[in-house]
């Protein structure tokens, strides 16, 4: 049974950091592409950045530059580096995994950006 439990969100003031891990279980992680997606209220859910089985990157423009995805296949965990963040920043954030026939959604993590 798939498996994505997220973790590494709260609080945070503009300017700050923050680490989402995602961690995998029940699926060949290292055959998934990976993704972050964020849900704001009131918002459609986008895609944030994404991490291919090869370790290819990409990254939704409002974030490019402040974000890093990573994973790391020995751990079937992905990592978002979250850095300079701001309040347009806030939502819920999904840790996503793509296979060739089925997708999976963690049940997702709330980042606040706020002073």
């Amino acid at each position: 049974q798939a498996r994505l439990v997220e973790s590494g969100g709260g609080l945070v003031q503009p300017g700050g950091s923050l680490r989402l891990s995602c961690a995998a279980s029940g699926i060949i992680f290292s055959s998934y592409t990976m993704g972050w997606y964020r849900q704001a209220p009131g918002k459609q859910r986008e895609l944030v950045a994404g991490v291919t089985s090869g370790g290819s990157t990409n990254y939704a423009d409002s974030v490019k530059g402040r974000f890093t995805v990573s994973r790391d296949n020995a751990e079937n965990t992905v990592y978002l580096q979250m850095n300079s963040l701001k309040p347009e920043d806030t939502a819920v954030y999904f840790c996503n995994a793509r296979g060739i026939q089925f997708q999976y959604w963690g049940q997702g993590t709330q980042v606040t950006v706020s002073s």
